[in-house]
């Protein structure tokens, strides 16, 4: 008789991480100061990170924590996180070139795309306000894996990943051009969607919403803070 795998006696897991506890509560839609035209004024929500997860989880992201942990032993502590689904890894920024390197490389993990990288801005959570978070893929094993690296507003530098994956050049300058996370070793870190001259980040949460009418066709569209606002 063949021995089971222990992976396949323990149900997977489907429950929620337990959150850590709230830092910020938010009322309304918008950012403070501006008009909340959107009609959700009397919305407010506690906001909390999402804590750690322990496995198992799956087989195929069990195949890739167990793993992930042989080849980086750096990891070792790190924060997992399994949610619908879906495994994220929050890695420590120093050790982000490396850990690209290994995902792209190692024959059982052999992530050789880098789908997305993206900026989240959390004005709140003190030493970690900027979030930037990396989707792979695996041609190879088919499955997808999400690493997050988190950098404070007064030190916003994460190594660029441009020499493991070439692809991201262009997310980088939009993180970059969109909530003012420097990605050191980039090769040309310049603005792709705002005039090179423009000042600030757009999608920070603490970027104004207001000040600047729109011109379009000829017409002018008011700035969000001169809007109807609806109480």
């Amino acid at each position: 008789m063949t021995e089971q795998d222990p992976r396949r006696a323990v149900e997977p897991t489907t429950s929620t991480p337990t959150p850590r506890s709230n830092f910020a509560s938010r009322k309304g839609m918008w950012s403070k100061g501006a008009g909340d035209t959107s009609g959700y004024g009397g919305l407010q929500r506690d906001l909390a990170m999402p804590g750690l997860s322990e496995p198992p989880f799956d087989d195929e992201h069990d195949a890739i924590h167990g793993r992930a942990l042989q080849v980086l032993p750096g990891l070792t502590g790190a924060r997992f996180l399994f949610d619908r689904g879906e495994l994220t890894i929050y890695v420590p920024r120093e050790q982000l070139p490396e850990t690209v390197r290994a995902f792209r490389d190692d024959p059982h993990l052999r992530f050789e795309v880098c789908v997305s990288v993206s900026g989240v801005h959390y004005p709140e959570e003190k030493g970690a306000e900027l979030h930037v978070v990396y989707h792979l893929l695996s041609y190879t094993h088919n499955r997808r894996v999400r690493l997050e690296v988190t950098c404070s507003d007064d030190d916003p530098h994460v190594p660029s990943i441009v020499a493991t994956y070439p692809m991201a050049d262009w997310h980088e300058r939009e993180t970059w051009d969109m909530f003012g996370v420097i990605f050191d070793g980039h090769p040309s870190l310049t603005r792709i969607l705002m005039p090179d001259d423009w000042r600030g980040h757009p999608q920070r949460k603490d970027y104004p919403l207001g000040g600047v009418d729109i011109e379009y066709k000829g017409a002018k569209v008011p700035a969000p803070d001169n809007r109807r606002t609806y109480s």
